[in-house]
């Protein structure tokens, strides 16, 4: 196991805002929340303060209009970056309808969709070729919601461009209370910016997921428990489908949500009579486990509302669920119920195999990390699983002071980090790490928190049928 590099303390800040608890209730964010501009400015690992992002606190112009002819423009995206902070500091959940209308919303969700559903399971990424010498990646693990903690990141790294790619590993909702924002403002960016943003999915954009965690609640409390806010959760749903599973960078780096993924062997059936020979897949229980190929990847059936744990479209399930451990083999990840665990000799053979130099995965936060035995913990927002003869296993989670609404009296503390790939050394990785950005507004959250305290531990099967 690779050491990470001693980090420099952050200055202390003050502790976060405790959560109301009644979401029912409606209650508007604290009026004592500033704005984020003049919020607490975050600390990145070396200690140094760093600018709040650049926001308004004034009164923006809303509610938001859809452009004339759909073409998004840059003043436009960082129009809602600004917005989007300023209501959910000064506006009731109940009130975004008058901030971004459903019109407005169908157009954001069906112009990204259009764009998400035509992109492979696997997007490539050349950023040299495309965005020319000096270009840079930008790889982001879970966010979870964090609006505020996102908006400092864009502005921290610098806003997408045309030699600065972003890679989004998913997880974009549930636990925090500004998931649809959060989806909806990297949406936006997808559509200015569709060969620079790109948006992979994690197992929180499920149906599964959102009906336990909290999104869908959040966004029934946003446009109401009516045909209108169901009509808003199901058009999210259906772009999540369209969220493409994993991402290769300048050839040499995988980026996927969960891992790794296994093959799904196929045999010839008997002879039918009158037919010919049909290939029929075997189950995945009667064959020992293998990793599977890129080839099987760009096949896999993403278009479903819940990755499925059984039957034979299995890798979507695999790609979003799977954990590193430091046990050698490929074995089923019991503690989920669902993908995959998968040791340093499977890291080795996948990043030889394809002539790779790194893995970069999320999935884990704090709460799920102090329970993995032989692997770091998320203090710093990434760790470095597995290191060997052909590269790097690395894990980043972008959501600091993760969850937001925690039961325990002691909370994680634990920074956000996110990944920068410059070139001509794309397999290079450049850590950043951040503190959360105080103080959140106060708001109440969407899901039972005190039950629900892993977030992705022991899935509960019976509850995901019925919600496919």
């Amino acid at each position: 196991m690779f050491s990470q590099p001693d980090s420099t303390e952050s200055t202390p800040l003050p502790p976060p805002e405790s959560a109301e608890t009644d979401v029912s209730a409606g209650e508007p964010p604290s009026s004592t929340s500033s704005s984020l501009a003049s919020a607490a400015s975050p600390s990145l690992s070396d200690g140094t303060k760093t600018p709040s992002p650049n926001l308004s606190p004034n009164r923006p112009q809303i509610p938001i209009t859809w452009p004339d002819g759909g073409i998004l423009t840059l003043d436009w995206v960082t129009n809602l970056m600004s917005t989007f902070d300023w209501s959910s500091r000064n506006l009731r959940p109940a009130e975004f309808p008058t901030v971004l209308p459903v019109e407005v919303f169908d157009a954001i969700v069906l112009t990204a969709s259009k764009i998400l559903h035509k992109e492979p399971n696997c997007v490539s990424i050349e950023p040299e070729k495309e965005g020319g010498v000096g270009s840079s990646v930008v790889v982001v693990g879970d966010v979870h919601g964090q609006l505020h903690d996102v908006l400092f990141l864009l502005n921290e790294t610098g806003l997408p461009s045309e030699n600065r790619f972003f890679v989004f590993n998913g997880d974009y909702v549930d636990r925090g209370a500004w998931g649809l924002e959060t989806f909806l403002l990297l949406l936006a960016w997808k559509v200015l910016l569709p060969e620079r943003v790109f948006l992979l999915r994690g197992n929180h954009e499920s149906k599964y997921c959102t009906s336990v965690y909290g999104f869908e609640r959040e966004v029934l409390a946003k446009y109401g428990d009516n045909s209108k806010g169901k009509h808003v959760y199901r058009k999210c749903l259906g772009c999540f489908e369209g969220l493409p599973l994993a991402s290769i960078i300048a050839g040499c780096v995988y980026t996927a949500h969960g891992g790794v993924f296994r093959n799904i062997p196929a045999t010839p059936s008997k002879r039918a009579k009158g037919k010919k020979n049909r290939k029929v897949i075997v189950s995945a229980e009667s064959v020992p486990l293998s990793l599977g190929s890129l080839e099987e990847l760009s096949k896999a059936r993403r278009t479903v509302l819940n990755p499925p744990w059984e039957g034979p479209n299995l890798i979507p399930g695999d790609v979003l669920w799977s954990d590193p451990s430091m046990k050698p083999g490929l074995s089923p990840n019991k503690e989920r119920g669902i993908g995959l665990l998968w040791g340093p000799d499977c890291t080795e053979d996948f990043l030889k195999k394809f002539s790779l130099k790194l893995i970069i995965r999320s999935h884990e936060g704090p709460d799920a990390r102090e329970k993995r035995p032989g692997l770091g913990g998320m203090d710093e927002g990434y760790t470095i699983d597995h290191v060997v003869p052909s590269g790097k296993l690395i894990t980043v989670f972008s959501a600091p002071d993760y969850p937001q609404f925690q039961a325990t009296e002691d909370r994680y503390k634990n920074k956000g980090a996110y990944i920068v790939l410059k070139s001509p050394n794309f397999d290079t990785p450049i850590f950043r790490s951040f503190e959360a950005t105080i103080p959140r507004p106060k708001v109440n959250p969407y899901y039972n928190f005190e039950e629900v305290i892993d977030s992705d531990e022991e899935l509960d099967l019976t509850l995901m049928v019925q919600s496919s």
